[in-house]
């Protein structure tokens, strides 16, 4: 089992840390793991010793906001430009020209940003459950991408995206609920896949849907108490990490990515060539069959088709948090995904001069 070993930066001028795991051999193709809310670069685990197993340099930092990387609170901290910056530092220190970039959640939308705007740093692109040209580009874009047929929008204004309206309007309120039962909360989130969920639950409205309209997570009353929930389907010791460390930096910094749409909006929306990326940059999507809150089986991928001139497409049975759910899965997608489409990424293809020889 490869070691996992930890790691600090300093970027913006010596103001702001990242802290990052590493794994694999130094010289290995460096593969970079971004995860979204709420997680910390623990919760990579498993796709860090696969990875580095199989001869990448594979590294997952805390984002910004989560465990041991800066967690101010200042909101512009965690705008998509101030986080591509922190990734691009994050490259420099790997002492490396490109990299290979998997993001989940908001990290999808982070890689999404840096690929956009900084193509050349991009080797190959990796997303898990937001797709390329959608979330980074903020709450007005996705809504209008919302399937209405779902949500009319006379009652759901902003589709399965409420929360997200609900979070800019009543922020402290939805921070102040996480912070106050982070384990359950956060048990509720990893829970183990539900009894007879179905693809057909795509056409009723998500739990999310009406936040604003009920005042929270559970319109007022208090959340269940962590002892009467299921163990969640990540490790216990990733589990415990994250719980430990969140309980620190609290929600406030992380859930901040979230009040950013207009700064992001405006950022990526000036991007070189509108976004595209050519046949020369692949790209993976893996959607999850069950999340029926970033509903990516939907017109919400529509503008990453139309961006992406080398896209490759999965789908997974699973919920948004498919790398816990099935993380073998993920780990044999991306694997094949980078032999098939990213070989020049792959370790030793370059440098051991493997041919074949007879078909």
């Amino acid at each position: 089992m490869a070691q996992i070993n930890e790691n600090d930066i300093l970027y913006a001028d010596g103001t702001k840390t990242i802290h990052y795991l590493a794994a694999g051999p130094p010289s290995g193709p460096l593969i970079i793991f971004l995860h979204g809310w709420p997680a910390i670069g623990l919760t990579w685990k498993q796709q860090l010793q696969t990875f580095a197993g199989l001869g990448f340099r594979a590294v997952a930092p805390d984002m910004p906001g989560w465990g041991k990387s800066t967690s101010r609170r200042v909101a512009t901290d965690y705008t998509q430009e101030a986080l591509v910056e922190g990734m691009i530092a994050l490259l420099a220190a790997n002492e490396r020209s490109a990299a290979i970039w998997v993001g989940h959640d908001w990290g999808a939308a982070v890689a999404s940003s840096l690929a956009a705007h900084h193509p050349h740093l991009v080797q190959a692109l990796v997303l898990l459950c937001i797709p390329y040209r959608s979330i980074e580009l903020g709450l007005d874009h996705i809504v209008s991408l919302v399937d209405r047929t779902v949500y009319p929008e006379d009652e759901y204004p902003f589709g399965s995206w409420d929360y997200m309206a609900y979070y800019e309007e009543s922020f402290e309120k939805a921070v102040a609920e996480w912070d106050g039962n982070i384990t359950g909360l956060s048990k509720l989130l990893f829970a183990p896949p539900a009894e007879g969920r179905s693809a057909a639950d795509a056409s009723k409205p998500a739990f999310t849907a009406t936040m604003r309209k009920t005042g929270g997570l559970f319109g007022g009353n208090p959340a269940p108490a962590a002892e009467t929930l299921p163990d969640p389907v990540l490790e216990a010791d990733v589990f415990d990490a994250y719980i430990e460390a969140t309980e620190k930096t609290g929600f406030w910094p992380g859930t901040a990515y979230y009040i950013n749409h207009k700064a992001n909006a405006a950022y990526n929306n000036q991007v070189p060539n509108g976004g595209r990326l050519g046949k020369d940059k692949p790209v993976l999507f893996i959607h999850a069959r069950f999340d029926f809150v970033c509903p990516s089986l939907t017109r919400l991928s529509d503008p990453m088709r139309e961006a992406c001139d080398n896209l490759t497409e999965v789908t997974i049975e699973a919920g948004h948090y498919l790398t816990f759910e099935r993380p073998e899965d993920v780990d044999a997608v991306i694997a094949r995904f980078l032999v098939e489409q990213g070989k020049q990424c792959w370790p030793g293809y370059a440098d051991l001069g493997y041919h074949k020889t007879k078909a």
